[in-house]
């Protein structure tokens, strides 16, 4: 099987091109043609001959398969792999500029009981390169390149829980940094988990100065257990104290996410107890109205109770907001993307 260049180090990179034939300065040009998107017959300054030493290895490993437009203007993304493989990702435009939403497994094994993307189970980990490829091929659809980056943000929320995926994950947060390459600043690249809490403590001892999200959704544990079965490994006191220490040894105010589920736990119980957990925590609360899909029978709050849910929290002081939903149209909204978007097709 070929290696996927994207997967490598820039010194890495570096040394495997040398190894081959390549110049230093020629390898180096070749890391940045790649994070600009561009395959090895686009690489102007790389000889012809030279080039031919590179069709051992893979260029871009991820190309657009489908694109979708939404009604507010998110666009969805089927993302083809080289092995025949599909993911999903969702860009969204804020006035900031462009935050693009990336998946770091095919499918899900954490069986959230509100979210499409483990219907299927989990297939595989995405390499690091298959994550930044993403990235990547977005940028250039844009129109953007390492020098002129349109996509400002970064957000690993799609399928797949990343650190389930953990050495990947780590090296593509490290080359997508890369000064040479797309340089996207950790503290604009947020990561959601659903709740691995020694892995919080494996990403705290990194000392990164990206945003954690914690997709919580539940605050009692008997509860929490039936709409997400990570916590009955790691239970919801334990995770507080995960997110708790990380804020200590990071200083990165920790986000919570709480999907509203109508009847399960949207009533002044879940907000009292998820207050009492996050009482004297510098953190923040964000809601989200359920996102439909069709094989979980599940349905989400009104906005209006949203609202009554964020005032209950608001009441007892807590930091929270209710998240704009973004790309419901196109299954894009969160919760909703899938191995292949079948039910667009």
């Amino acid at each position: 099987m070929k290696a996927k260049l994207l997967d490598l180090s820039f010194d890495e990179l570096v040394e495997k091109l040398t190894a081959v034939g390549l110049k230093k300065y020629q390898a180096e040009s070749v890391f940045v043609w790649l994070n600009k998107g561009y395959a090895f017959e686009e690489m102007t300054d790389i000889a012809k001959g030279q080039r031919e030493l590179l069709k051992e290895f893979i260029d871009i490993p991820v190309s657009i398969a489908q694109r979708f437009v939404s009604r507010d203007g998110t666009q969805k993304f089927l993302f083809g792999l080289t092995d025949g493989e599909f993911v999903e990702g969702v860009l969204m435009k804020y006035k900031y500029g462009y935050t693009l939403c990336v998946s770091t497994q095919i499918g899900c094994n954490m069986g959230c009981v509100f979210c499409a993307s483990h219907l299927e189970g989990k297939k595989r980990d995405l390499s690091s390169g298959e994550i930044l490829g993403q990235v990547i091929c977005v940028n250039r659809m844009l129109g953007g390149d390492t020098q002129d980056r349109k996509i400002t943000n970064v957000v690993l929320m799609g399928m797949g829980e990343p650190l389930d995926n953990f050495d990947n994950v780590l090296s593509f947060l490290y080359n997508v940094n890369h000064p040479k390459g797309l340089n996207i600043a950790m503290r604009n690249i947020s990561l959601s988990t659903c709740g691995i809490a020694p892995k919080i403590y494996e990403l705290m001892q990194r000392k990164l100065q990206i945003n954690l999200t914690v997709s919580l959704h539940e605050a009692f544990q008997d509860k929490r257990e039936r709409i997400m079965p990570v916590a009955k490994a790691y239970d919801i006191e334990s995770l507080i104290k995960a997110c708790r220490d990380y804020f200590q040894a990071t200083g990165r105010r920790v986000i919570f996410e709480y999907t509203l589920i109508k009847g399960v736990n949207d009533a002044q119980a879940d907000a009292d107890e998820l207050a009492r957990l996050l009482k004297g925590f510098p953190a923040h609360i964000n809601l989200i109205k359920l996102n439909p899909v069709k094989e979980t029978g599940l349905k989400g709050t009104t906005d209006k109770e949203a609202k009554m849910f964020a005032d209950m929290l608001a009441a007892k002081n807590m930091s929270v907001t209710v998240r704009r939903q973004m790309g419901v149209d196109i299954e894009g909204a969160c919760g909703q993307l899938r191995r292949k978007a079948t039910s667009l097709r």
